[in-house]
């Protein structure tokens, strides 16, 4: 619940009313006198952190993705405003019964930014230059979301990767293109709907031909084809038109030639304001139209002021990952167990989280499929939780942890905080901790590496599977999180191998089960996220999965 709020905090956001509602006078005024503020006004969004890249293969972020899904499109994509899959520049799809051979009829009259046609060609190139990455580009840290579905690659230059499960993909005249996998997976038809699968132009991928990542595991230098605008053309309502990384900003400009309806406003700029305090002030001086992540404290009294704030449905989880690599102690159970007992989730939902928080009891959301109210349950018992370190012989242990600096999460809105909670309980229950932080940019090339013993991360989901929460963590080994164990991989493996969808979503609650016993991780958390408008703007309808569609907004 929500407590009374100040005069002395409620009066700059009653000056900021007056300013949003001075701004969308202005907008009137410009309508009035035969002007269009939609053609001459551009939207402004803050993000809470930079995008990695243009090019969506090479990302895995929410912040990434809210750019590129602008102007790149999926096969497949989500209805607005929900979790049902609806076609994209596909109208139509179908697999074999065995689940391997997936045929779509894709869109015709569709052309790329830079020109060329869409065609089954295209989608061929794209989904064959994804399997035959190499080099830096076989890193998890770049085509997280590529190995998380497929596996491995043509050739693998890892002997820990997976063969690819991808097979082949076959252009039958323009319109139609199979794509073939080597075995069925919960994946589909999901994963046809993720944005790293954005289909980009046959010229930007010979633009992008040639180049590397650069750096190191823990610090990737991505290419440069993916860091500027004017080289990846995609089909999508909008454009790149600059990245301008000093100012912290991208600028995209309506595509006239677009396929369905052309978008609302014709300059869309994305600027990253990583503070959420300055990003409500950037709101209440007119600077910026929107912002996502309003902290919970500011939602009431940004309402009562007069600003627009929706709040999306429960799709995500927070989660406290434990790498055994990383300190050989997480290898014992009891050390694991020790962990989730100590930590007080429920004071994390009540003091941290906006209204709507939950305590997570698994690492998916009660909203999946899957969930399975018969998991190992954790409560809250520091006393148990040192009794375990001592029947582990680890009473004097030390681990290090991490968290990111310079964000807010939709699952974490902020990181501090929760890790003070979380670092405060262990060293309750006789853990000492090393805090360690990392900025955002760093951060998951850093634990993706295997390189903190305990570090906060979340995820929002991307389609309505538990194999998309699942599956991206615990199908197999994954360096981040460093364990070996056959009975949760096995456990995963006849889920996901499984085509009907109802035994499917039996298997999966049976794969929590087994996860929740194990125990590689401690889920903490699922959260509402809250995202902000100016009252002069028709906003996007709000996603669950944090896929709003900024074409649909507009200038009132």
């Amino acid at each position: 619940m929500f407590t009374r709020t100040s005069k002395r905090f409620l009066a700059p956001l009653a000056a900021a009313a007056a300013t949003a509602v001075a701004a969308a006078g202005c907008a009137q005024s410009e309508r009035d006198a035969g002007g269009d503020p939609n053609e001459s006004r551009p939207l402004v969004f803050a993000g809470a952190g930079d995008p990695r890249s243009l090019d969506p293969v090479l990302v895995n972020d929410g912040e990434s993705f809210r750019v590129t899904r602008q102007v790149m499109e999926t096969l497949l994509k989500h209805e607005p405003g929900g979790t049902e899959i609806i076609g994209g520049l596909a109208e139509s799809w179908e697999s074999n019964e065995e689940g391997t051979e997936w045929t779509f009829q894709l869109r015709e009259g569709v052309t790329f930014h830079d020109g060329e046609a869409f065609d089954a060609e295209a989608v061929c190139a794209n989904f064959d230059r994804w399997n035959e990455f190499t080099g830096g580009y076989q890193s998890s840290n770049q085509t997280y979301y590529w190995q998380a579905v497929f596996g491995g690659f043509a050739e693998n230059e890892d002997e820990d990767l997976p063969e690819s499960l991808y097979e082949s993909c076959t252009a039958e005249g323009d319109t139609t293109v199979t794509i073939a996998v080597t075995e069925s997976s919960a994946a589909f038809p999901g994963a046809f709907s993720l944005s790293s699968f954005a289909i980009m132009s046959p010229a930007s991928i010979e633009a992008a031909a040639g180049q590397e990542v650069g750096g190191d595991e823990g610090s990737p230098v991505l290419p440069d084809y993916s860091q500027e605008a004017g080289v990846i053309a995609g089909t999508g309502p909008y454009t790149y038109e600059s990245w301008d990384h000093d100012a912290r900003e991208v600028t995209l400009e309506r595509y006239d030639d677009y396929w369905g309806e052309p978008a609302g406003v014709k300059t869309l700029i994305i600027k990253t304001i990583s503070e959420e305090t300055a990003r409500r002030q950037a709101l209440e001086a007119g600077d910026v139209h929107g912002y996502d992540l309003a902290a919970p404290a500011d939602v009431r009294p940004l309402e009562e002021a007069g600003f627009q704030v929706p709040v999306r449905d429960v799709f995500n989880v927070l989660y406290l990952a434990y790498n055994p690599e990383a300190d050989e102690a997480l290898d014992e159970p009891d050390v694991r167990r020790a962990i989730a007992h100590a930590v007080d989730r429920q004071r994390i939902v009540d003091t941290i989280l906006p209204e709507g928080g939950e305590v997570a009891t698994q690492f998916v959301p009660e909203t999946v499929q899957g969930w399975s109210p018969d998991v190992t349950a954790y409560e809250h018992d520091p006393e148990k939780a040192a009794g375990l370190l001592e029947d582990a012989g680890e009473s004097d242990l030390t681990l290090n942890a991490c968290y990111p600096t310079d964000v807010s999460r939709p699952y974490m809105p902020a990181p501090k905080d929760i890790f003070d909670i979380v670092q405060a309980d262990l060293e309750a229950a006789g853990i000492a901790i090393e805090p360690e932080s990392k900025p955002w940019d760093e951060y998951i090339p850093y634990t993706d590496a295997g390189e903190c013993s305990l570090y906060l991360l979340g995820w929002t989901g991307d389609y309505n599977e538990a194999y998309n929460f699942l599956g991206t963590w615990f199908d197999g080994y994954k360096t981040a999180w460093g364990f070996r164990d056959d009975g949760v991989f096995e456990a995963m493996e006849a889920a996901a191998s499984e085509p009907d969808p109802e035994a499917r979503t039996g298997l999966y609650q049976e794969a929590n089960e087994v996860i929740m016993d194990y125990l590689p991780g401690l889920p903490i958390s699922h959260s509402a996220p809250s995202i902000v408008f100016s009252p002069d703007v028709e906003p996007p309808a709000v996603s669950p999965l944090t896929q709003e569609n900024f074409a649909e907004a507009s200038f009132r």
